[in-house]
């Protein structure tokens, strides 16, 4: 009987140095794993794992044990078709490759140098569709016993659920990237563009002002000018902020408290959350905006009410899911009583462009934003999410 060479995996390591980073490579290290004991179990010489590349045309290599170099460098992408590999690709199968010449010309020569006797390829498959499959070597044709043929189509479903749920998380962080640039974009627009076209429709007025030489007119138009450049500068801190500061993974409660413990020591001002709803029902983008909306309040505290108390108020009305944020500081300036806010152009004229994202919050959730003065002095900002949205949130 000829000797199957068993040779040492190479000094990439249990994986190839092609094998991506990050999630894939807990994946692929998992298929190493396995991989090992797949070949001790069925006393092969040598294995191989490969999975479909993107565009499903190709077979990438992504684990091996034992493959001699020249034929890890020719397998490391082959087409779908090739062989009994792209057989077990068609369906879930497990099939001997007896015939190996196709496996020599792919790999420039006699496969093994002619030691290789036959090959079994396995799928890895979930759900009526193959995501992969592995690959055992032997010296010589052997005999598979049915329960260890069992065992490795067992493994090899198992593998397949690992590929599929690797692809799952690979597109929901596509999505979650695509959602997250359009929110930057969402915050640019709302925060800092409409305040660059009012610097942009000022710097005529002033250009014209200036070779009029008159001052009076310059002078308030420079005023503007300068007034929009800073509240743009403020608010692509407060967008920058934003996107570092990520949603606690614990929900919006255990967020808010969170802010509350460090609240007095950064800002002066004590910040009590009082609860009344144990269970806010509400889906992971509503308690992110919810978060955003709150944290914008207490940042507007924090700046610019002066006062030494605050509050964070969570109740179920008849009308919804209402939070309600109050301080006992100076209090708006204007307008003096409490507004209902509908649209964004209310608040314009009052340069509060905080109030504006807030705003814009607010009507992705579907909700109500109230703005206004405090009964017993400061400001009193109620946002009031309606049932149907907290329904709504619940089952999504």
């Amino acid at each position: 009987m000829s000797t199957l060479t068993a040779y040492p995996l190479q000094e990439s390591g249990t994986l190839l140095e092609a094998a991506p980073h990050g999630k894939s490579d807990d994946l692929e290290l998992l298929l190493q794993h396995f991989l090992a004991s797949i070949v001790a179990l069925a006393g092969a010489q040598a294995g191989a794992v490969r999975v479909l590349t993107d565009d499903r045309k190709h077979m990438r290599l992504v684990a091996q044990q034992g493959l001699p170099p020249h034929v890890l460098e020719a397998e490391r992408l082959v087409g779908r078709g090739c062989g009994m590999c792209g057989t077990a690709f068609g369906g879930d199968v497990l099939g001997w490759v007896d015939d190996l010449q196709s496996c020599g010309r792919q790999g420039g020569g006699h496969y093994f140098g002619g030691q290789c006797q036959g090959v079994l390829a396995i799928s890895l498959s979930h759900g009526g569709e193959v995501l992969g499959i592995y690959n055992l070597f032997f010296a010589s044709k052997v005999e598979i016993a049915a329960a260890t043929q069992t065992i490795l189509r067992l493994i090899g479903r198992l593998l397949g659920l690992s590929l599929h749920n690797a692809r799952i998380e690979r597109e929901r962080l596509r999505l979650t990237v695509m959602k997250e640039r359009q929110e930057m974009v969402n915050e640019v627009h709302d925060s800092i563009a409409q305040t660059v076209a009012y610097a942009r429709m000022r710097l005529p007025l002033l250009n014209d002002a200036i070779l009029a030489h008159d001052d009076p007119k310059a002078i308030k138009y420079f005023a503007d000018v300068k007034q929009a450049v800073s509240e743009v500068h403020d608010n692509l801190r407060e967008v920058m902020t934003y996107f570092r500061t990520r949603m606690d993974p614990l929900g919006l409660l255990h967020a808010l408290q969170g802010i509350a413990d460090g609240f007095f020591d950064r800002n002066g001002i004590s910040l009590e959350i009082r609860n009344t709803v144990p269970h806010l029902n509400l889906s992971d983008d509503q308690e992110i905006q919810v978060f955003h909306i709150v944290q914008e309040c207490l940042a507007n505290i924090a700046k610019h009410s002066m006062a030494r108390h605050a509050a964070v108020a969570i109740n179920k009305t008849p009308g919804g899911l209402e939070f309600v944020i109050e301080d006992d500081g100076l209090g708006m300036v204007a307008p003096s009583v409490s507004t209902i806010v509908t649209t964004a152009k209310e608040l314009t004229s009052s340069g509060h462009f905080g109030l504006e994202i807030m705003q814009s919050r607010a009507q992705r959730l579907g909700a109500s934003l109230e703005v206004g003065d405090n009964a017993g002095g400061g400001t009193r900002v109620r946002l009031l999410l309606p049932t149907a949205h907290v329904a709504a949130g619940r089952t999504a």
